[in-house]
């Protein structure tokens, strides 16, 4: 799959916690003994985490995309907004915008951050993204509440 972040920085590497990360790699450890048809998913979801930096929760920047953080992404081929939440698959709904971190788009959110641009393949074709906000981040939340 074609990752390609447009920052001024050139490739933007991603940031998985440490809570995310072992969460994940669980996931495609399991749905490689079991399931059959996400193979491709898998594997995409693995590439990516192999790629990523892992931090812990409080090193997190707000802005990042976690695990269960709602995220405004603008669709620059269509100037269309939406928002999702990224979830494990089991968690997935569709009608309640709650997107698999296996689907192509949910792969792709993983530990970028507002304000990143990039393209990935979709099942309608490459498509070009931007990260507009990054809405809700368990873990700022979390951290919030840990301050008080």
């Amino acid at each position: 799959m074609l990752r390609e972040s447009t920052t001024m920085k050139g490739t933007r590497h991603i940031v998985v916690t440490q809570d995310d990360m072992a969460r994940l790699k669980e996931l495609v450890r399991q749905g490689r003994k079991s399931s059959r048809r996400d193979q491709d998913h898998l594997a995409e979801l693995d590439r990516e985490l192999d790629r990523a930096e892992i931090i812990g929760a409080e090193e997190l920047s707000p802005d990042v995309v976690t695990m269960h953080s709602m995220v405004r992404v603008l669709d620059l081929d269509t100037g269309s907004s939406r928002v999702y939440t990224l979830v494990f698959p089991v968690e997935a709904d569709i009608e309640k915008k709650r997107i698999s971190v296996l689907a192509p788009i949910g792969t792709a959110l993983i530990g970028y951050r507002a304000g990143d641009t990039f393209r990935w393949k979709t099942p309608g074709g490459t498509k070009h993204f931007q990260i507009e906000e990054v809405v809700f981040q368990p873990e700022a939340v979390a951290a919030l509440h840990g301050a008080a």
